[in-house]
């Protein structure tokens, strides 16, 4: 019904254009036929303020590893779990932080008990909701997003624009963001002894993650700002509406028509 309705109301418009987060779906949209090529606009994301999330220095102390995100099984935090009881069989030193809740409407929710059992465990520590997302960044050494698949997502983003090496998986939407063994490292989704072995390469090794946080940055202003995603907005709709430049005019200030779900 969907291929239908894309093949119906996409295909068959000359005007209609799609704006998708990654390469991957728009080669799925082409494959599927539910899009011509040059229907499809790839702008990766919502953008991220490049003031609010700067680049700090690294802290001092026991490497940070923070993850933050909704707290569901498909955002590969159960294979994290078991990565982070590997890098404590290693005597790996360090810490991995999760800021995030459970969202209790999806069935991929991880349960609280769960996620108290993990931290009695040893295996993380548990911050829940934060609106602090800049200071917990500037606190922490690596971030890292094991997820199975996303859109583009913005933890990574906000992550990059902090000057922080990532760890994520080699997945539509992640590898948006990294690039392997250069702002950070890629490993296979559903894999926890990779990425168990990627996160004690960056813990191990300070110089590395200097480098790769550096990186982060520049793709970040390079990619990422959210000023460049406004103007290559508004550059699609003033090539389909005649009168799109009064969207200049009407545009929010806050840009909060650019807000949009950073995962699927």
């Amino acid at each position: 019904l969907i291929r239908l309705v894309f093949r119906r109301h996409v295909v068959g418009r000359s005007q209609a254009r799609l704006i998708v987060q990654n390469d991957d779906d728009r080669q799925l949209l082409v494959r599927e036929r539910m899009a011509l090529e040059d229907q499809i606009v790839t702008i990766c994301g919502a953008g991220v303020n490049l003031q609010k999330f700067s680049p700090q220095p690294f802290p001092k102390g026991e490497p940070v590893v923070l993850v933050h995100c909704r707290l569901l099984w498909d955002k590969g935090i159960g294979e994290l779990a078991a990565a982070a009881r590997l890098l404590q069989q290693r005597q790996v030193v360090g810490r991995i932080v999760l800021v995030g809740m459970p969202d209790d409407a999806n069935p991929a929710a991880i349960s609280t008990e769960q996620l108290n059992e993990w931290v009695r465990a040893g295996l993380f520590e548990w911050r829940g909701h934060r609106d602090d997302i800049p200071d917990q960044l500037a606190n922490c050494h690596i971030a890292c997003l094991p997820s199975y698949r996303e859109g583009a997502p913005l933890s990574l983003i906000e992550a990059a624009a902090s000057g922080r090496p990532i760890v994520t998986t080699n997945v539509p939407g992640c590898r948006e963001v990294v690039r392997h063994g250069d702002n950070g490292l890629l490993v296979p989704a559903r894999d926890a002894v990779a990425l168990a072995d990627a996160l004690q390469s960056l813990m191990q090794d300070t110089e590395l993650r200097q480098r790769m946080g550096a990186r982060s940055r520049f793709w970040a202003e390079m990619r990422f700002d959210r000023a460049l995603v406004l103007r290559e907005t508004l550059r699609l709709y003033e090539q389909l509406i005649p009168q799109a430049p009064r969207c200049r005019e009407a545009a929010p200030a806050d840009n909060s028509f650019l807000r949009q779900e950073q995962s699927i």
